[in-house]
């Protein structure tokens, strides 16, 4: 009998003999590895017209929100597959998060991309969308955070190294809460004189004060936001320090690699961290190192435990989430530059499922609130929507170990690459002039020409760091 046959029919007999609750057999059935093992291609939604880079379900699970590097926001029926809304989000450039902000009937949505901006959508009774801006930060915003249960309050982290707070009730500007810099060496005080450029943040659903942020350095880093000052948005503000921070020993104080995703576990407040051309790790509490990871002794550092690792995927080219899959959050799953979803055990890291999600490159999961369902994205123009629907328990492909290990060789090969700060200002001026003459001819290609555009413009855009771009003024609301 199959694993996941067994799993179900032992869920079902200690049901039928009051063993456990009737009202849990459905979520523990759905998160059988035989479900998972099913999971398969159910549709696509197709209508945006550049790469999807943000994914959100409403608490419901019905409707389904995407942005896009078409600058365009799109609600989708997932009863049916059709596209319910769409309109125009206000954003200069790519769009890089969609949020619905809870208790709203599904009505508010907030948005943020690579202009800076950040963006209220709110949808009227005749089903027009009238959008404002609420805030902006100096460089690019991938990730908004919303405050649980609260349909007024959420954060934002941006390329600056702030993180703002918004409160929708409020007419008067958005307020810093805190502000990212390196850890200096030798001391617990932190470097002023630069930022870490934020790429996500993510708020502990079990304690809402926790806000973890990570970017362009090696640690994921938690602040209480109880302890720190609320203050206008200003550039020169004195760095705040976190209560705690996590990272692996051995990419400790490297400076090679840096954080791309975040996301909390429901249940117990662990921590999932995905790296630039590295692994994803899962931190629990213990295992972080206080308030600063500087001058902590070699004997301490060796009596830590370690994380939990997740290998096989690659995450180079792109800024990948990272996400938690089931109703108790069983998995753990990234997408890759293979083009692969992977999708492991959360306890013991084993591949359960490897799915070819996108031509090129998946750069964002989202998992259902309720069900074994998800939903992913990536340089292609749809959205791809996942769920148990084969009839057979599928085994990993049958060329994953050779994805697997050329993912692995490109990102060893990478390691071992160095440059300078003087190299790389360069290379990425480059990529803003390459990315400005793809803009200008974007719409002029065939639709073929114009997918391998998207691709190159996305890619280079991601990479480019610089602020200028985000420092023009757009003829918006």
């Amino acid at each position: 009998m199959a694993k996941g046959s067994y799993d179900g029919f032992t869920e079902i007999f200690k049901r039928e003999m009051g063993f456990s609750h009737p009202r849990s057999i459905s979520r523990r059935i759905s998160a059988s590895e035989g479900i998972v093992k099913k999971l398969d291609l159910y549709g696509k939604l197709n209508g945006h017209e550049g790469c999807v880079n943000a994914l959100e379900f409403n608490s419901s699970g019905d409707i389904l929100v995407s942005g896009s590097d078409d600058r365009q926001i799109m609600l989708w029926n997932l009863l049916n597959g059709s596209r319910t809304l769409s309109y125009p989000s206000g954003h200069c450039e790519n769009v890089f998060q969609t949020k619905f902000i809870p208790f709203t009937d599904d009505r508010t949505i907030i948005t943020s991309g690579a202009d800076g901006q950040v963006r209220l959508g709110q949808i009227l009774e005749n089903g027009k969308v009238e959008t404002k801006r609420l805030g902006r930060h100096h460089g690019r915003v991938y990730k908004l955070a919303a405050l649980p249960g609260d349909p007024n309050v959420f954060y934002s982290c941006g390329e600056d190294g702030f993180v703002q707070h918004f409160d929708i009730r409020s007419n008067s500007s958005p307020t810093t809460v805190l502000y990212s810099s390196p850890f200096t060496q030798g001391c617990r005080r932190h470097h002023s004189s630069s930022r870490i450029r934020l790429n996500s943040i993510a708020i502990d659903p079990r304690n809402t004060h926790y806000l973890a942020v990570g970017g362009s350095d090696e640690y994921a880093r938690v602040y209480d936001t109880r302890r720190v000052q609320l203050a206008p948005v200003c550039r020169h503000i004195v760095p705040d320090a976190p209560v705690n921070t996590f990272c692996p020993r051995h990419l400790r104080e490297t400076n090679s690699v840096h954080v791309t995703g975040l996301a909390y576990s429901k249940a117990s407040s662990e921590l999932l961290v995905s790296y630039n051309d590295e692994l994803i790790y899962l931190f629990e509490k213990n295992m972080g190192f206080g308030s600063s990871p500087v001058g902590i002794s070699a004997e301490k550092l060796q009596e830590m435990e370690e994380p939990q690792v997740y290998t096989g995927h690659r995450n180079a080219q792109t800024v990948k989430g990272v996400n938690f899959l089931g109703p108790n959050d069983e998995y753990v799953m990234s997408g890759s530059d293979c083009g692969h979803i992977f999708i492991w055990k959360k306890r013991g890291g084993k591949l359960v499922r490897a799915m070819l999600g996108d031509r090129r490159v998946v750069n964002q999961l989202e998992s259902h609130p309720h069900i074994t369902f998800l939903a992913s994205c990536g340089i292609e123009r749809n959205v791809k929507l996942w769920t148990p629907v084969s009839n057979d328990v599928l085994s990993l492909p049958e060329n994953i170990e050779k994805v697997m290990e050329s993912n692995r060789v490109g990102r060893e090969d990478q390691s071992r690459v160095t440059l300078t700060p003087e190299v790389i200002m360069h290379f990425l001026r480059l990529q803003r002039r390459q990315t400005s003459a793809f803009t200008e001819r974007r719409y002029v290609l065939t639709d073929m020409d114009g997918d391998e555009e998207n691709e190159a413009q996305f890619i280079s855009g991601l990479v480019a760091g610089d602020d200028e771009s985000s420092e023009r003024e757009c003829n918006v609301s």
